[in-house]
This record gives structure tokens, sequence and C-alpha cells, in this order.
């Protein structure tokens, strides 16, 4: 039986939920297709203005890719070529949300788990998460585009330690190598996940759509042109600055609309 993918809304705040519970959600074929989908449906909607994902129940955010698949799924070159396109669409989908994302991680967060999570904005885990890669003990290697993410978040150092040694990383050590944000209290993972969303929220959408864009073209190795520097201030004209600048000065909280 095929896992799912579930959202909903509640305000400004959607939550993706990866759900094949039976699996630890584990992410088979039809998960990523779906996830692609619901992650850029939700990016288009104007009235959201933050996205949390997570795993069903509090076992596992995802155990990985469903195994059980690939021996039909990844049995050719052409066929595994096909299965992580849809996976890397997926990835692509939450990478380029325009919406800040934040990963909310009970217990088990490894392979794909752990390149979805990595391409969120925030990761919010318990002290009881787990996080890793370890496919070097059943025989493949990472697809490289998957793994650029996790290179980026982590760095080559524990990237190593994860692909060949296959370690499995505690909270702790995760958040040492900078591979979640915040560790809290397991029973205190969803609360702030969500308190994480509010504070997201009550900033201005245009910036937090802004610093996204700014940050990755700041990771690339080349310079910003004088029209990028000119455009960091597109701030200037719009309403949202105006009404910022007027709370501020009144005292009051700014009431933002996106425009």
């Amino acid at each position: 039986m095929s896992g799912s993918i579930l959202y909903g809304r509640d305000g400004e705040v959607a939550t993706v939920t990866l759900a094949n519970a039976a699996k630890l959600n584990a992410v088979d074929s039809a998960m990523w297709r779906q996830l692609a989908l619901v992650v850029n449906e939700l990016a288009a909607d104007t009235g959201l203005r933050c996205l949390v994902l997570r795993g069903e129940g509090e076992q596992a955010f995802a155990a990985g890719g469903d195994i059980e698949e690939f021996s039909s799924q990844r049995d050719t070159v052409e066929h595994a070529m096909a299965y992580h396109a849809q996976a890397g669409a997926a990835l692509q989908a939450v990478c380029d949300c325009r919406l800040p994302t934040i990963a909310l991680i009970h217990g088990a967060c490894i392979g794909g788990g752990l390149e979805i999570a990595a391409q969120c904005d925030l990761r919010v885990c318990g002290e009881s998460a787990r996080f890793g890669a370890p496919i070097n003990r059943l025989g493949f290697s990472m697809y490289p585009v998957e793994m650029q993410a996790l290179l980026r978040l982590a760095g080559a150092a524990t990237m190593r330690e994860l692909l060949l040694e296959g370690r499995i990383l505690g909270a702790a050590e995760a958040l040492a190598k900078g591979l979640v944000t915040r560790v809290v209290a397991d029973h205190e993972v969803v609360g702030e996940a969500y308190a994480t969303a509010r504070r997201i929220c009550h900033g201005a959408p245009l910036v937090a759509r802004w610093h996204k864009q700014l940050l990755r073209r700041l990771q690339q190795e080349r310079p910003l042109s004088e029209e990028e520097l000119r455009d960091s201030f597109a701030f200037l004209d719009t309403a949202d600055y105006r009404e910022g600048l007027a709370a501020f000065l009144a005292k009051r909280a700014p009431r933002f609309r996106g425009c």
C-alpha cells in the first residue's frame, strides 16, 4: 500500500505531512510525485506565509525512501534516473518554495527524509531525533543531485562521516554539526515548530521572500552586480515598509499585507 502526502492549513500556516506510518513514513515514488505537486500548489497560495513539513505520528519524520520499491523502480539505469528525477523535483519544489519552510522532526530523519529536511529553511527536532544516511550498508550511493543540499548545509567533513561511516547522529551532535536549527524536548517539538512559524508570520512576507533569495544568491561564488545591489532596495516601494516604519514610530505592532 502506497503512502500519501497530507496537507492542510491553519490561517497563514500550511502543514504538509509525509504519511506512511507503517513504514516510518518512508517516501515511495507516489509520495515523491505528490510532494512536488502539493508544495508547488501551496507556494502559489498568496494567503500563506509559512509551510511546516512533518512526518505522520511521532516515530519518524521519514526513515528514507521505500526500499521495497527499489528492485522494481531502480532496477536499471533508466528506471533509476526516472525515479530520482521524481525525487529531485520534490526536493527542488521544497528548495524553491517562496514561503519560509520549517521541518518539524520527531524520531528518525534518515536518507530521503534527511534530504527533504535539508531543503527546508529551518529544522526543529526533539531530543530523541536521529539523523543519517547509512546507505553504504545497502550497497548504493546517494544520488549526486540529492547530495548537494546536505553538502551545503553540513559541509564535506560531516558528509564524509554520514556516507563513509554510515553514522547515525543524535540530535545534539546533529545540532553541533549544523544539520538542525534547534533541539527541544520531544514533547515540545510541535509547539516550538509552530511558534517558529508564528514568528515568521509576524514579519513582512515580502522581506522573508527576499531574504531567502538573497541568502541563496550569496552562496554563489560570484560578486553581486550593481543591478542586484539596487534591486535589494525594492522594499522602499512597498506598503509594508511604510507600515513597518509607522508602526515602529507609533510603538504598535505592524500589520503587514504582503504588498
